[in-house]
Formats: C-alpha cells, sequence, structure tokens
C-alpha cells in the first residue's frame, strides 16, 4: 500500500521533529533530555534513535511501526487508534467516548481496542480469521494484557463481558500470568493480574484470573490491592495464597490507617519488623503516617520493636519527631525507651531548645517535609521543624521536594509557606516531573482529602510565573483542569511556552 500524500507529509513533519529533537538534546536542553530519558531509557546517538523517541511521543514503540501504521490504515486512524488506547488504560471517559462517537468503528482490526473495549463479537470474529492473534503482541503487549488493563469497565462497559473475552483469549491459548516491562529496559514486570485489580480495579476479572492459575504473588498485585479503599481486594488474594512478606503490603495499608486490612496482612505472616530501610519498622511507620490508635495497637502486640533505631531514634522519639499522638501514648503504655540524641532534640521536642544543625541531621530524615505533606493537619509541626533549621527544600527518596508534595496532594495552604520560602522551582523529580507537572498528576492519581484543590493550586503556582508548556493542554483527564488551563492559556499567551517538562 502506498501513502497518502497527507501521510507522507505527516512523515516528513515527524523526522523534521526528529532533527529538532536531537539538536535540543545534543545542546542539553533540560525539556528534550527528559523528554528522551523517559522515552527512550538509554542514551540517543544515531538519528534513528530520535525518530524512535517521535514515534513514542506519539504511541507507536518504534519508528517502523509508526510508518507501517502509516501505509497500512493511515496515522490520522492509527494516532486516533493510539489515542483509544490510552484513554482505556488512563479511564479517560471523556476522550475516549469522544473519540468513538467520531469514528465508531475505531476498534475494528485492532486486537488490543477490542480486548480493552471488551468487545466480544469482534474478538471472536477476529479470531475466527486467525486464531494465533490471541497470543501476538499488539504494541507492548499481548491481548490479554490490554484486556486486564483496561478501564472500560469503570467507564461503563459491563464487567462480565470482560470475563467472557478473557475465557476466549484463554481458549486460543492467552496466558494468565503473562506480564509486560515497567518500563523500558527494566526487569521489573507488570502482570495481568496487576492489570485487572491494581490498575483496572476490575475485581471479578481478577478473581477469574486467580482461579484460572495466576500467581498471586506477582510482587505488585498485593502492595496495590491495599489502595482500593477496602479490604475485598487484599482478602481476594490471601484466599488464593499471596504471602505478603516481602511485599511492603503491611506498610502501605498503614498508609491508609486500615485496620482491617492491618489485622488481614498481620494475620497472613506480614512482619511489623520488615522494612527495606535499617532500624525502620511497623512503629515508625505509624508514627509517620498519623496512624491511629487500633493501627498502632495491631501492629505493637504483633511484634514491632519498641527498640529498634531508625536515623538514630527509637520509635517513641519518632513519634514525638513526627508529631504523632496516637503513636506516642501507644507506646507510653508499654514504657517504651524515650531517650533522644543530643544533636536532635530540638527537632523532636519542637522547639525552645536551639537549633539542630543541618549537618548533623541523618540523611534518612531529609524528606521528612515531603513525608509529613502527605498526612493531613500536619503544616503547623511542619513550620515547627523548619523554625529550628530543618532544611524546607531537600527532596526525598523519589527526588519530590515539599513544595512539589503540597501540590501533588493539592493542599493550598501548604503550597503557599514554601513558595514564601523561595524553593527551587527549575527541579525535577526523579519521574521527570517539575512543579507544575507535579500538581497535574496529582490532579488526577492523588487520594482524596481535607483540604485538596488542585485547581487552586495550578492557579497559585501559575500566578507565582511558572511557565505552562503547551503540551500540558492537552494531555489532561479531568475535565476541569484541562478547561482551567485553557481559559489561563488564552488569557495569558505570553506565559505558555512550545517546549519544557510538565
Amino acid at each position: 500500500m502506498s501513502l497518502s500524500s497527507k501521510d507522507t507529509l505527516r512523515l516528513d513533519q515527524l523526522r523534521r521533529a526528529a532533527k529538532t529533537l536531537k539538536k535540543s538534546y545534543d545542546a542539553g536542553d533540560a525539556g528534550a533530555v527528559q523528554v528522551v530519558q523517559n522515552l527512550w531509557g538509554k542514551s540517543p546517538g544515531t538519528h534513528a534513535d530520535f525518530l524512535h523517541v517521535i514515534a513514542r511521543q506519539h504511541g507507536f514503540m518504534s519508528w517502523p511501526r509508526l510508518k507501517w501504521a502509516a501505509e497500512t490504515i493511515g496515522l490520522e486512524r492509527a494516532e486516533a487508534q493510539e489515542q483509544l488506547k490510552m484513554a482505556l488504560f488512563n479511564g479517560n471517559r471523556a476522550a475516549a467516548e469522544a473519540l468513538l462517537a467520531a469514528t465508531p468503528d475505531l476498534a475494528a482490526g485492532n486486537m488490543g481496542l477490542l480486548c480493552a473495549t471488551f468487545d466480544l463479537e469482534g474478538l471472536t470474529a477476529a479470531l475466527c480469521e486467525d486464531p494465533a492473534r490471541a497470543i501476538e503482541p499488539v504494541g507492548p503487549r499481548r491481548p490479554i494484557l490490554h484486556l486486564a488493563f483496561s478501564k472500560w469497565g469503570r467507564m461503563g462497559g459491563e464487567e462480565a463481558a470482560s470475563l467472557a473475552c478473557a475465557e476466549v483469549l484463554l481458549a486460543h491459548g492467552a496466558d494468565v500470568n503473562d506480564a509486560f516491562p515497567h518500563s523500558p529496559g527494566t526487569d521489573e514486570m507488570l502482570s495481568a493480574l496487576y492489570g485487572a485489580l491494581g490498575h483496572a480495579r476490575n475485581l471479578p476479572l481478577a478473581e477469574w484470573l486467580l482461579e484460572w492459575g495466576a500467581d498471586p504473588n506477582d510482587g505488585e498485585s498485593l502492595y496495590h490491592a491495599t489502595e482500593l479503599g477496602d479490604a475485598a481486594g487484599v482478602r481476594l488474594l490471601l484466599r488464593y495464597g499471596a504471602n505478603p512478606q516481602g511485599t511492603n503490603a503491611l506498610l502501605r495499608a498503614m498508609d491508609f490507617d486500615n485496620a482491617e486490612m492491618v489485622a488481614l496482612l498481620l494475620g497472613a505472616g506480614a512482619d511489623p519488623n520488615e522494612s527495606a530501610q535499617p532500624g525502620y519498622n511497623a512503629l515508625h511507620h505509624a508514627a509517620l503516617r498519623g496512624a491511629g490508635r487500633e493501627v498502632s495497637e495491631f501492629v505493637l502486640n504483633a511484634g514491632a520493636s519498641v527498640t529498634s533505631e531508625h536515623a538514630a531514634l527509637k520509635p517513641h522519639a519518632f513519634a514525638r519527631l513526627v508529631g504523632a499522638e496516637a503513636v506516642r501514648a501507644v507506646l507510653e503504655t508499654v514504657d517504651a525507651p524515650r531517650d533522644v540524641p543530643a544533636d536532635l532534640a530540638p527537632l523532636v521536642n519542637g522547639g525552645g531548645e536551639g537549633f539542630v544543625d543541618p549537618a548533623k541531621i541523618p540523611a534518612e530524615l531529609q524528606g521528612l517535609l515531603t513525608e509529613l505533606v502527605h498526612r493531613v493537619g500536619t503544616l503547623k509541626r511542619i513550620k515547627s521543624l523548619v523554625e529550628v533549621g530543618f532544611p524546607w527544600d531537600a527532596p526525598d527518596s523519589m527526588g519530590v521536594t515539599p513544595v512539589q508534595a503540597s501540590g501533588w496532594v493539592g493542599l493550598p495552604e501548604y503550597l503557599r509557606y514554601f513558595l514564601k520560602l523561595g524553593p527551587d522551582l527549575s527541579h525535577l523529580n526523579d519521574f521527570g516531573g517539575s512543579l507544575l507537572g507535579t500538581i497535574l498528576h496529582g490532579s488526577e492519581n492523588a487520594p482524596e482529602r481535607s483540604g485538596q484543590d488542585h485547581l487552586a493550586c495550578l492557579e497559585i503556582v501559575l500566578t507565582h510565573g511558572v511557565a505552562l508548556p503547551r503540551r500540558a493542554l492537552s494531555a489532561q483527564l479531568r475535565p476541569d483542569v484541562a478547561e482551567f488551563l485553557r481559559k489561563w492559556a488564552k488569557a495569558h499567551p505570553g506565559q505558555v511556552v512550545e517546549h519544557g517538562v510538565y
């Protein structure tokens, strides 16, 4: 099939975009470097490498695949299919409905989309023509993964239809333990079970996968099952033999102060003294997250050590440091050690004893303010720590600074406070996110909590003068956020930039 003149022109434009990207990258432009790192994962050298990056920006795994799409179905339809794929993956109902309204047969001929839209009739017909398509990759994922990771069930699709599609795929050789890499070049895999349970929250499909032999110990599912808002996912996985040891699921359940999940995990063998951080245990974590008395008593009674030291602080001193009164009260019922290192006394005692020497603050505590932002009602404690010398712009282990965390959670009062301190607004966290980008990501992903207002946070930082990358205008899943950005761009055209990281 020969290329249309329109597709030939588009390909020429994309080739020029690759040259422009290479020029910016070679010049050290931060935005170009971040784009390449996010999409390529290695150092590019040739023009072909940058063509691959451009292809991935448009939803294709490689330049040859983009070119093949142009030659077979045309770039316009191929790009619309990629947009629908991402809308189904991300749960963007408005985008998915708009794409399907414009092109009702958009999923036709694409095995990934037939699965992701739970189109049993179309899937059955495609497999009648070629049964091997049930196990052939469509992009980076095989059909059962497109099915498992689709949020169509949360967008009005019938979950029963997803089970029927799964049965058809299984009958044609699909693997219930299929998985794909978390990101290019990594060994970390995301399973179909994780997709159904932790990503799409399609519990009927998750149970179906387990019934047919999916491994509940896939390294992701149990941890993310704690994030569903109730214990149903955790209970399901434990029933099929999930082992909480080594998953960090216990600490993640404590993030939500969920006593039922904590009890289930402890009952299944979770170790309250297990952690990737030296000396850090469930009592330290209860304090950090501001857990209530019930959760704190559960982990204490399960054997969490009251003498274990993290960053030179035993649980009681750590609870005082972060202002966790419920944890402190529980520890005092068993006469836990209360000693405090002299160097950290100004922090633990809440001021009034001079200033802390920042050079003597353990490295494990450097990201403490970012952690405290995620707790309700901690601004007063944060201010008291800053007043005695605690670093207020230090990133946590993922490179997220306190001001970025304030925006991600959506806390205008916290955000204003940190902005007044003069943080480094050029800082990019380990996810490649700027302050604006972190707020936008939080607007779609942060758990709901008291005082949350991402639109107010966006207005604060844009009023502060942060640039608005044009590509951010068309990438938002929340309609109110997208509308706010469009109006801001129209009212402040000079603030919109053609490039930049968000």
